[in-house]
């Protein structure tokens, strides 16, 4: 069973400890799978706090007409732990396909669907039961619901979060690279930390330790603000958390230094806090890459950034004046 942590108490695990050559093995992924998951919970919160917006009205609807999946999102997004088939860890590094990774939850048999769903239920906060789950072939039916949250709610929006997703992982292997997996760890989620020499720490309670052999841990960031969790098959397990720069989407500040410096050159400026190219700004900020490069430009001329090259890729990073910069233009969207 898969632990998690939408703003809450991991469960179940203490310690991830590494055999000498787990790390070593231990790799980056993209997972469709996982960033549905985490809009499914990031739709279902704002359905709950009744926001106002046409995608959270057209996410009401659509549960609203399919009590099936209406069911397992309020069950998915409200329980300390997650089914396994709706928690498949990757495999393919940064080329996982939906498709593929929903064959894996079909793949799961009613028996077996039915008990996850039952322990998943023990553990939830806000569930209305699982009379929604007397259906046959729950884990098709579940791939439906996935699918559809992808297809209407997550791929159109792909390209942007798949830069977001891209641009952790390539800072933090070039931290891994630089000083090691201690300092990679730094900020990757809430409670997470690195303890002695072989292990790394997710509760403070007194839970079975996880021992992870020679193939390593997958570590998969999602673009949601908070929430992290486990995914385990027999053959791999994976680590899902917040990627840095998730808050992409907030909108411009309005106070007075966004004013003065301009508000796109404003949203470059925040979205610099955490080094990156060109191309991605463009598409997390989705603004086009000759915008951007104006804005870098002016802001570099001011040495607001400054540029260093890691392979064939320039990336952009704020110089002291402007992390002081950026702090005044993110207080003021507080």
């Amino acid at each position: 069973m898969n632990s998690c942590d939408n703003g809450r108490k991991n469960g179940w695990v203490t310690l991830l400890r590494f055999s000498p050559d787990a790390l070593h093995a231990s790799r980056f992924a993209v997972s469709p799978l996982a960033e549905t998951l985490s809009e499914l919970t990031r739709l279902r919160q704002a359905l709950d706090r009744r926001v106002t917006d046409p995608r959270i009205e057209a996410f009401g609807r659509w549960l609203g007409s399919d009590p099936f999946a209406d069911g397992l999102v309020r069950l998915v997004t409200a329980t300390k732990f997650l089914p396994d088939f709706v928690a498949v860890p990757p495999v393919r590094g940064l080329n996982n396909r939906l498709t593929d990774e929903l064959a894996e939850m079909c793949a799961v048999e009613d028996r077996e669907a039915r008990a996850m769903l039952v322990e998943a239920q023990r553990h939830a906060w806000a569930s209305d039961g699982l009379a929604w789950a007397d259906v046959a072939g729950i884990t098709d039916r579940a791939a439906e619901v996935f699918a559809t949250c992808w297809t209407r709610f997550v791929e159109p929006d792909w390209p942007r979060r798949r830069a977001i997703l891209e641009r952790d992982i390539r800072h933090r292997a070039g931290v891994i690279a630089v000083s090691g997996w201690r300092h990679a760890l730094d900020g990757m989620a809430r409670g997470v930390q690195w303890v002695g020499h072989d292990a790394i720490r997710f509760s403070t309670q007194s839970f079975a330790d996880r021992h992870i052999g020679d193939d390593g841990l997958v570590f998969v960031p999602h673009t949601g603000i908070r929430g992290q969790w486990t995914c385990e098959s027999l053959a791999r397990i994976a680590f899902v958390y917040p990627a840095q720069g998730a808050l992409a989407n907030d909108p411009p500040a309005d106070g007075g230094v966004a004013r003065l410096v301009g508000h796109g050159r404003a949203r470059v400026i925040a979205e610099v806090r955490n080094p990156a190219t060109p191309s991605h700004l463009a598409a997390v900020l989705r603004i086009s890459l000759g915008t951007v490069s104006a804005h870098l430009a002016a802001l570099r001329a001011a040495n607001v950034v400054t540029t260093r090259r890691s392979g064939r890729s320039v990336y952009y990073e704020l110089t002291s004046a402007g992390h002081d910069l950026a702090t005044l233009i993110t207080a003021e969207r507080e």
